[in-house]
């Protein structure tokens, strides 16, 4: 095929995924392997990231969150760390933390934490900057987002750790919407 290795390096280095080699055989390997987004963090390929299933300033997706984390975003919060902490603290432990910590002024730093450690479970990109100056810059838009992607993950955000994870182990799903039928 070729004469020399200098030829087989040239013409290797040069063939990208998709190209035509001199063989006439494409090469249809993709860059990275596809890993479908339900697949667990621990089986994932090292470094592969996700993207936010919406983005933070899609507020209004859930309009009642996002009243209720402007009017008091405790709450909000309290809800996200108690899932993100796997029941370890209550939602409202880590609720009245935040609101004294809120009071100071510098509740970004302490939900900043909580975001990055959302980031880790999911495998999610640290964007659209890192997680500190998102919450300086728009905490609340971060508390929905946060919010919205622990609820898109499967959870119910309303009955905490514990239930949802009694909800789980019982394998309780919500029913399938059923489309109605072709009608003559």
């Amino acid at each position: 095929m070729y004469h020399t290795t200098q030829e087989h390096d040239k013409y290797s280095a040069e063939r990208q995924p998709g190209s035509v080699p001199a063989s006439g055989v494409p090469d249809y390997s993709p860059a990275q392997p596809y890993v479908p987004p339900y697949i667990s963090s621990r089986s994932r390929a090292p470094g592969f990231t996700r993207q936010w299933s919406t983005g933070l300033c899609h507020c209004c997706d859930n309009p009642a969150n996002c009243l209720i984390t402007c009017c008091c975003p405790c709450i909000t919060f309290g809800q996200i760390a108690e899932i993100v902490d796997r029941g370890n603290s209550s939602c409202a432990a880590n609720g009245f933390c935040y609101g004294l910590i809120l009071l100071t002024g510098f509740a970004c730093l302490y939900s900043c934490f909580y975001r990055s450690k959302l980031r880790g479970q999911y495998d999610l990109e640290e964007e659209p900057c890192v997680d500190c100056l998102v919450h300086f810059l728009c905490e609340t838009c971060a508390l929905c987002q946060e919010y919205r992607e622990i609820k898109n993950q499967g959870f119910d955000m309303g009955i905490g750790w514990e239930a949802n994870m009694d909800r789980q182990s019982r394998g309780v799903t919500l029913a399938p919407i059923v489309a109605p039928g072709m009608r003559r």
